[in-house]
Order: C-alpha cells, then structure tokens, then sequence
C-alpha cells in the first residue's frame, strides 16, 4: 500500500460520516491520479465526480481544474482532502464550491496546517522517514532541502511556502467560516502515511504527549439556505 492509499483509507470514514444519504451527487475537488475518495463514493452508493489536473481516465472524472469545470447541477456534497492550499485563487475556488452545492448542502475538508509545521514536528518526521526505495516521499524532499538550504528551519519553511504559493490553514478556515455555516473543526495527525511503521495513534499520541504539533485540519461547513 503506497502512502497515499494509506491516507486515504485512514481519512475516508471522517469523509463518509459527514455526507448526506446516498445516491446523492459528490463532487471531490483535487482527487489526484489515484481518483481520490472517488471509487469509495461510488461503491457507497453515491453519483460521485473528481477534478483534478491528474484525473485518472474515467466518466467518473474531469481532467482539469476546478475553476473551469461546468458542474452539471447542485450536488449534496464537496468534499477537499489536501488541495485547497495549493489553489491560486482559495477565494474563487471556494465560491465555486459554495456555488457547486444545493441549499444545506455539505462541503467536507481535511487540510493541511503548515503554520503549525514547527522545527520540532520536522524533526519528529524526518527521523521515521522510510527508505529510500519507497515511493514519492514529499517529507524526504524537505529534509534534504532543508539541511542542504543552512537556513533555520522557520526561514527554510517560510522560503519554501513563499515559493510554492501555500496558503496557511488558518487562512483556508478564515475563507471557510465567511462562506458557509460551520458545523466542527478538529485537528489531528498529518503526516503517519508518509513515515516508516507509524500509525495514526503512535502520531495522535505524540500530539497528546506534547511533542509535535496536530498538522491536520478537519472541518466541515454547510450552506445556508437561500
């Protein structure tokens, strides 16, 4: 199982129980080249689309972004897991989710908090990364940029968000909390999937013990009626 299969199995019941009944439409923005939570959606029951520029092949999909993707009615969901802070435009991308759901409709988000990804958090990672035969590892990218750079960490990681134009989490719920009735906010363990022999609890318990920072966001917004 690659790291992001294991994401995905990991984060796909806090997706599920925040959804309205089946057969209902979803629409997942940024569902990768794996498809994304696609092929659970549809095997639940749900008429469910990804976007994303990497979509697999597919009816199920549309290759592009979701700024230029003509949704074909409201859906009763959307569902974001790790793309809003990469978007160019979160406000646009956002009033086009808002646009894309009926009246009560539910918008699902899990992202990435990477104000909170503090020297201490980064050195917790770097030392559970894998070997370096396993796949694609964004979390081994960073250590050796970072350690190759000779910069304090928070200027390394500041430079690098700069760069790759990251929106900070705090600002995608800000842009969420104007747009849509919030429903819960939580946090959480972030980065397990891309470590070596490390669960979700064995992170969890380091969030709880104090020794790393909760990288994950949860959150989930409605939208208001007319």
């Amino acid at each position: 199982m690659t790291s992001d299969e294991r994401w995905l199995a990991a984060v796909w019941p806090f997706v599920q129980s925040w959804l309205p009944a089946a057969p209902t439409g979803v629409v997942e923005i940024g569902c990768g080249p794996l498809g994304g939570f696609v092929p659970m959606l549809r095997s639940a029951g749900y008429d469910a689309v990804g976007v994303d520029p990497e979509a697999p092949d597919g009816s199920w999909y549309y290759r592009g972004e979701f700024e230029r993707h003509d949704m074909p009615g409201p859906a009763g969901a959307v569902v974001a897991c790790t793309s809003l802070h990469h978007v160019a435009n979160l406000g646009q991308v956002l009033d086009l989710a808002r646009s894309a759901l009926a009246p009560g409709g539910m918008l699902v988000v899990v992202e990435w908090a990477r104000e909170r990804f503090d020297e201490a958090t980064a050195r917790w990672c770097f030392g559970r990364l894998p070997e370096e035969a396993e796949d694609h590892n964004w979390l081994r990218h960073r250590r050796e940029e970072w350690q190759a750079s000779g910069m304090a960490w928070g200027d390394y990681l500041r430079g690098w968000a700069e760069d790759e134009g990251m929106h900070a989490g705090q600002d995608i719920v800000r842009e969420l909390d104007a747009r849509f009735d919030p429903q819960m906010l939580g946090s959480g363990p972030y980065f397990f999937a891309d470590l070596d022999g490390v669960t979700e609890a064995d992170e969890q318990a380091a969030i709880d013990a104090g020794q790393i920072q909760a990288g994950r966001i949860s959150y989930v917004g409605q939208r208001p009626p007319p």
